[in-house]
């Protein structure tokens, strides 16, 4: 069975993904506004009014403030912790009970014949939760929002064949930035969200715990730039001794829009030229 899936958008602006499986499309998060992500959609050949459900990581308005629109236009059910549905209650207007579900981090389901598996991450919202998806042999991972490297959360992606992983600033250019001494210091927080440094340091980890490709996510507009992310968690990949091409695969998200439908079989992935193109631009090749 393959597994499909398209960061739509991914930065501290606003994340939308895509996940297809045996009939399933799925949403994880909804961070902009429902005409924006039924646009991107409709790129990859998916209609809005085809999908099945939305799950939400957290309560920050980056990855739920659509969520209540595009519930209630095409009268989708809505998957989160209790925490976050306690944390996001203001943003997301009136929800059908019918579409109110909860899981419990660490606890894992299936929609359709895709199981998912939600774990806890170290984020300053109320519950929130990455996710790996499998579908037979096939792992899928999403892991942003991360605020430090945590054993807990390299055991869930050991052994995924492709993980979105959050590289979300560069330290010294947030430093030096324009944000408040209170934001900076969260973002730099064991709470708060993960450096390119750290993102290297995590990704050499996984790759010697089976993981095959990578895609970097969540990158900041103001701290941070696409060639910086990848060349930083390249360099980390090198100096100890793996050859990102070669012994992993090494992407990027956009923020702005969709980056290509990655497909997930039994023996292989493949993308498609947006994906691919989109890596190599950044790469620099």
């Amino acid at each position: 069975m393959e597994l499909k899936f398209c960061p739509l958008f991914s930065g501290s602006s606003g994340n939308a993904l895509y996940i297809g499986c045996g009939g399933m499309n799925l949403l994880v998060d909804a961070g902009l506004s429902g005409s924006r992500i039924t646009q991107e959609l409709a790129k990859i050949g998916v209609e809005a009014r085809d999908l099945s459900g939305i799950l939400v990581t957290h309560e920050h308005a980056d990855h739920c403030s659509g969520v209540g629109v595009l519930s209630r236009r095409y009268n989708l059910p809505v998957y989160a912790t209790e925490g976050t549905w306690v944390g996001m209650a203001s943003r997301l207007g009136r929800i059908d009970e019918k579409n109110r579900r909860y899981f419990e981090a660490g606890q894992d389901f299936f929609l359709g014949e895709l199981n998912v598996t939600p774990f806890p991450i170290p984020h300053d919202a109320n519950d929130p939760v990455g996710f790996c998806f499998s579908a037979g042999p096939v792992k899928l991972s999403v892991a942003t929002d991360l605020g430090c490297i945590q054993e807990a959360w390299l055991n869930r992606l050991e052994g995924s064949d492709l993980v979105l992983l959050e590289a979300n600033h560069d330290v010294e250019m947030l430093k030096a930035g324009p944000y408040p001494y209170d934001l900076k210091h969260r973002i730099l927080g064991r709470r708060g969200h993960l450096s390119n440094e750290d993102a290297g340091r995590a990704l050499v980890e996984l790759v010697r715990r089976g993981v095959r490709h990578a895609i970097l996510g969540h990158l900041s507009g103001e701290n941070n730039f696409p060639e910086l992310a990848y060349e930083t968690v390249a360099l980390a990949l090198k100096e100890q001794g793996i050859a990102p091409g070669a012994d992993v695969g090494l992407g990027m998200a956009r923020r702005d829009g969709m980056s290509g439908l990655y497909v997930l079989g039994r023996e292989s992935m493949r993308m498609d030229r947006g994906a691919a193109h989109y890596a190599l631009e950044v790469a620099g090749r």
